[in-house]
């Protein structure tokens, strides 16, 4: 009982030093069991699981640009869109389409949240994926052609195993460097002091920030 009371109160002390300014791992972001492969180099890989459907990537999406900007050479950015057991989502599908077609750009991928969270579009369909990007001037045609190919039904189970390997059950998750993820969430875990999601995703930033220092001074 002592030994069990000891541990008790340890980890409560462990989680009240933790804040995202002295993140810990197991708090406010975690250390993966089996680091996971990077082709980035000397750069640190820095990898999002997203989910255009989901209200919270939508939120985070500004403040993680402004942070990728920021980042400049030192990083090697990354979007996989999850996926969902047993469910077609033509979001991941038009994500990995345009991707395919090089036509992923920062401007898109912003047109993309702005249609299902501010004018509504769920773009659930896949009807409704290929009526938007013909709108914005993409091949009708050559995009179904992609949609429906080998390719993306291969990238699809890719991003599913990516997210097996990477231990994503919620998103926006960040993964840094293959060996370590945190989230808006996670990055308050600690300090619980964020009442608001911009709070939040100031948390998150620093919490990366700290990780891709550790990730570079980890390659030397």
């Amino acid at each position: 009982m002592k030994f069990v009371v000891g541990a008790l109160m340890l980890s409560v002390a462990a989680l009240s030093q933790a804040s995202p300014a002295d993140p810990k791992t197991g708090v406010e972001y975690k250390t993966l069991a089996a680091a996971q492969p990077t082709d980035s180099g000397k750069k640190v890989e820095v990898i999002e699981f997203f989910d255009y459907a989901c209200p919270h990537c939508f939120a985070f999406d500004p403040s993680l640009s402004a942070w990728i900007k920021k980042q400049g050479d030192a990083i090697v950015f990354k979007r996989v869109h999850i996926s969902r057991s047993g469910t077609d989502l033509p979001q991941q599908k038009m994500f990995l389409t345009l991707s395919a077609m090089g036509l992923l750009n920062d401007a898109m991928h912003t047109k993309i949240f702005t249609e299902m969270h501010v004018n509504r579009n769920r773009m659930n369909r896949d009807d409704m994926a290929f009526d938007f990007v013909a709108k914005q001037g993409v091949d009708r045609q050559k995009f179904i052609e992609i949609y429906r190919g080998l390719g993306v039904s291969g990238s699809v189970r890719r991003s599913a195993s990516m997210m097996d390997a990477y231990g994503v059950d919620s998103w926006p998750m960040i993964a840094i460097d293959g060996k370590y993820v945190t989230s808006p969430t996670m990055a308050n875990e600690g300090s619980k002091s964020a009442t608001t999601e911009a709070e939040l995703h100031t948390q998150a930033v620093q919490v990366m920030d700290i990780l891709v220092a550790k990730a570079k001074a980890e390659k030397k």
